[in-house]
């Protein structure tokens, strides 16, 4: 074959992009359980700097890490139910890919969707934090829209499932120096003590505004503004009210109020 023929440069463009995607196929199949691991890795230790098992400061290697982590109390959660549901592997499933799953999904009816979600998965995952057999806190996932982004967080509760133990933020991408403050810990950590449903039982929880004094009524259910960040504050405030709300966790917490959990057989105890 003339090698400046037409054929023979269509088969060489060929067989390099055979090779190529090969390439790349191997490298995803190979490095899937890696990222999978660091994913469980990130997860757990977002997670467990909310249970009070951790001491703070307290370095913990990968594999003690998530060997607690492995260990806590995990449990699904039917939200429209407000009942555990045990169809679904907690360690496992993927509450950010199943609020796009058709099979899993509902849709946020527009006047309750105070977190701009649109949809949400039937399902959650969340964490009782147990000690000497007694429930001591209980960890929801949260999130929500804020200015430019989605926000990911955690929500801790104490086990009267009213006061605030610990929040995070873990995954957003607000304005630098502004809207990226709901990540400080010491903002999150004036979250601590705070009621989250008034004596009706409504959802109440708020951000600022403004500076909350500490001897001030409204510090039982509010904690400080964040300084030129109102529109992602009051997202957190939303989102907050979202999944305390109807449509949300309430249905769950007003149940477990009602008949308390028993703990699993392979839950981690500690201090909270």
């Amino acid at each position: 074959m003339d090698k400046d023929a037409p054929a023979k440069a269509i088969i060489v463009v060929a067989l390099v992009a055979v090779v190529c995607s090969s390439l790349v196929s191997a490298a995803v199949v190979l490095l899937r359980p890696i990222q999978l691991n660091n994913q469980l890795l990130e997860r757990s230790r977002n997670i467990m700097q909310l249970t009070g098992l951790v001491e703070p400061g307290q370095a913990l290697d990968d594999a003690n890490m998530l060997a607690l982590f492995k260990s806590l109390d995990i449990r699904i959660v039917d939200i429209d139910k407000g009942e555990f549901d045990d169809s679904l592997d907690p360690h496992t499933f993927d509450q950010r890919r199943a609020a796009g799953d058709p099979n899993y999904r509902v849709s946020v009816p527009a006047a309750q969707d105070l977190a701009k979600l649109g949809t949400r998965s039937r399902f959650a995952a969340i964490y009782l934090v147990w000690k000497d057999g007694q429930l001591r806190r209980i960890i929801l996932p949260i999130r929500g829209a804020g200015m430019w982004s989605m926000l990911y967080g955690y929500l801790a509760l104490e086990a009267d499932f009213n006061t605030v133990a610990a929040a995070s933020f873990y995954e957003q991408t607000e304005t630098p120096g502004l809207g990226d403050q709901i990540t400080r810990p010491d903002w999150l950590a004036k979250w601590r003590g705070r009621k989250v449903y008034d004596d009706l039982g409504d959802p109440v929880f708020a951000v600022g505004p403004g500076r909350i004094a500490p001897d001030s009524p409204a510090a039982e259910h509010r904690v400080d503004a964040l300084t030129g960040a109102t529109i992602t504050g009051d997202a957190v405030t939303s989102l907050v009210y979202y999944w305390l709300g109807p449509h949300g966790f309430k249905p769950l917490l007003n149940r477990l109020r009602e008949q308390p959990p028993t703990q699993a057989a392979t839950a981690a105890t500690g201090d909270s």
